[in-house]
């Protein structure tokens, strides 16, 4: 019989454990602890599996159950073990003791000690350090567990693992921030130092013990932080640089860079990709001879790059951002996952990447492969996901397996086996059987009458989706990113360019491209009908006016002769005053029109205006023709123009208009300040005021 699989979940009331292909049970001889349960891990080795509560730490024998020892150690919010599960790492709060001084919050501990004494608490504590940073708090130990390492300032500090109070020895390094230690069998470190005072970032990998200088060295602009990813030999390191800050704009989280080192120092390059945008993930195949890069704007592109960074396959277009290779190598999942679908495409390596199917795991926060490489495990956790949580898993020929819904879910992985525990077998033959689970829930999923596509409006429906709205993958053009946050004009034939406009000034003529924005081809039948028809009346309006067979409306006034003394550029401005539409010459309320219309009348014919002859000089016969009624003064007043006998008059209607406010106000009951009161009380004189200037209500 096939060697089960098995996974862990923590929820909100516990812990489980459960045997999973082909059996679907709880490990048998497993106690599920329920309270609160802050943390749970797997050993890498597998043989062990660890919880923290409020006052212990428990271990178990991950192949059974049973209890092997607890910790006396409180409030513990991180666990982690050694690669063959020797020690287990305990990290606690910071916190300060009764004098002020820091407590060494991170403790190591030995799993199994024979020589333990009933009662010691702390019998088997190997070594304790203050750590206060929950980033990056574990100790880093070679694949064998010879040494350990941690990162203080500008040093990292190795350890021999049976000794943690001595320091073995120290690479030194002015600004480290960040290491990884191989897991190959080379005992390798690669080293990060950020960008300061105008110098770059620097990657440097180092032998171990042998410090002196550094085998290889990639140094690099727009690195404030990094990702490095070992391969499974230990053999190349491939460099994810970030930056916090896009410069350029394109990005609002920051510019990414690839590079990759080899452990000897015989090859180190930046990776060059053809698509611009993000990198959103990369990962190493187990066979360490090749890894895949998922990079650039949506639909992202997903390339397999071999050692020398060459790129050897490219697959399809799609909204990605997620590769993982199975533990076998044979199989490789592309899949978008965060803000995205949750489609998971499955391809077989083996048969010149050939796709098997596409599973959809629409609100999956959780991803991996079996220990088997036959298996894919999704999860819903809390708290990106309050609601819906739940644990599925996958065949690779993309059958349901197994469903299990869990109340907020919050952690959940697979027991770390060894590939030769599950020698590679064809996994689609025989197929598994679905476990009764799965059954249920795919009984209750509807599955659509007719493909639900985007919403189109009625009157875009029938017609060819424009290429602005279609994807690079669909036949779309590729997304181009100029920097801006604006959509910019015309996009693959979809719109119209935007016409650039100065507050202030007069409409262009033309758009952005140069192209006349008045000309006929841009406007409808009835806005071309319309157009003609108004040109038609001007024509008309200017023929008669200039033989004066109508009479000058209000706001007009014919174009005078320009004066010899003004410069042309007075005469230029003058002349495009008096072009402005009849409709912008007065902007004043009617009743202030009419007020102007008479004054002007009164006035007699405003200045300029050269009588029964034409401004050209042609004479007008006036016994033949009517003559043009008087043209009103173009003269702009203020609003709030006239005597001052009725600037005061107003003024004082509009102080007792506040006075009648006030005395309702307090009518109402409300408590007016003492300048409120005072001015009530000036209600007499402003009356007295009113009627010696003649105004009566």
């Amino acid at each position: 019989m096939a060697i089960p699989t098995q996974f862990a979940y923590r929820t909100l009331k516990g812990i489980g454990v459960l045997d999973a292909a082909p059996l679907y049970e709880p490990l048998p001889a497993f106690n599920k602890p329920e309270g609160n349960l802050r943390c749970c891990v797997y050993s890498p080795c597998g043989r062990y599996f660890a919880w923290a509560s409020t006052d212990q730490v428990t271990v178990i024998d991950a192949s059974v159950g049973h209890v092997i020892t607890s910790l006396n150690a409180q409030n513990v919010y991180e666990i982690g073990f050694s690669p063959l599960g020797t020690f287990i790492i305990t990290w606690q709060r910071p916190a300060k003791d009764e004098n002020g001084d820091a407590v060494k919050n991170l403790k190591v501990w030995r799993v199994i000690e024979e020589n333990a004494q009933d009662g010691d608490d702390e019998h088997n504590v190997v070594g304790r350090f203050v750590q206060k940073s929950q980033t990056g708090w574990n100790l880093q130990y070679t694949y064998d567990e010879k040494y350990c390492a941690r990162v203080v300032t500008n040093e990292v500090q190795f350890y021999q693992s049976g000794d943690l109070a001595t320091v073995w020895n120290k690479l030194r390094v002015e600004g480290v921030s960040d290491f990884a230690v191989s897991p190959g069998e080379n005992h390798s470190i690669a080293v990060f130092v950020p960008e300061r005072k105008g110098q770059p970032a620097a990657v440097k990998v180092f032998n171990v013990p042998n410090f002196d200088a550094p085998v290889s060295q990639k140094n690099f602009f727009k690195g404030d932080k990094v990702q490095m990813k070992w391969n499974d030999q230990g053999t190349s390191l491939i460099v994810l640089a970030q930056t916090e800050v896009d410069k350029s704009g394109k990005s609002y989280y920051g510019e990414t860079t690839l590079y990759l080192l080899s452990a000897n120092g015989g090859f180190d390059s930046r990776i060059d990709l053809d698509k611009e945008g993000p990198i959103h993930d990369v990962t190493w195949s187990p066979n360490s001879k090749e890894f895949g890069v998922v990079y650039g704007y949506m639909p992202a592109k997903t390339t397999i790059f071999n050692t020398r960074a060459e790129p050897t396959h490219s697959f399809a277009l799609g909204p990605r951002n997620t590769i993982l290779f199975s533990p076998h190598g044979r199989f490789v999942l592309v899949a978008g996952f965060g803000n995205l679908a949750g489609q998971m495409d499955i391809y077989d390596l083996s048969k010149d990447y050939q796709k098997i199917c596409t599973i959809e795991a629409s609100n999956a926060s959780v991803c991996e492969w079996s220990p088997d490489g036959k298996h894919i495990l999704t999860a819903t956790t809390s708290p990106r996901l309050r609601v819906d949580n739940g644990v599925r898993i996958w065949h690779v020929g993309g059958g349901l397996m197994y469903n299990e819904e869990l109340q907020e879910l919050y952690h959940v992985t697979w027991r770390p086996q060894s590939p030769t525990m599950h020698p590679p077998e064809n996994p689609f033959h025989p197929m598994p059987t679905p476990h009764a689970s799965a059954l249920a829930y795919l009984g209750t999923v509807k599955t659509p009458s007719k493909p639900a596509g985007a919403y189109r409006p009625p009157g875009a429906r029938g017609t060819t989706t424009p290429l602005a709205f279609m994807r690079e993958d669909q036949g779309g053009a590729a997304y181009v990113s100029n920097g801006s946050l604006s959509l910019g004009s015309g996009v693959n034939g979809f719109g119209k360019p935007r016409r650039r406009e100065v507050p202030g000034a007069e409409a262009s003529s033309v758009d952005a491209s140069g192209t006349p924005v008045d000309g006929e081809e841009n406007l409808s039948k009835a806005a071309q009908k319309n157009k003609k028809k108004r040109e038609a009346k001007k024509a008309k309006d200017a023929s008669d006016r200039a033989a004066g067979l109508t009479p000058l409306g209000d706001g007009v006034q014919p174009a005078a002769a320009p004066s010899p003394s003004r410069s042309p550029e007075r005469r230029d401005r003058r002349g495009h005053e008096r072009n402005r539409s009849r409709n912008d010459s007065d902007l004043r309320p009617r009743s202030q029109q009419g007020r102007r219309g008479q004054s002007q009348r009164r006035d007699g014919p405003p200045r300029g205006f050269n009588g029964p002859s034409g401004t050209n000089g042609t004479h007008i016969d006036t016994l033949h023709h009517p003559t043009p009624a008087t043209a009103p003064d173009l003269t702009v007043t203020s609003p709030g123009g006239g005597t001052p006998q009725e600037k005061k008059i107003r003024a004082l209607t509009k102080k007792l208009r506040a006075i009648d406010d006030l005395k309702m106000r307090r009518a109402g009951g409300e408590i007016l300040e003492g300048t409120q009161i005072k001015k009530m009380e000036t209600e007499d004189s402003v009356r007295r005021e009113l009627e010696g200037l003649g105004y009566v209500e």
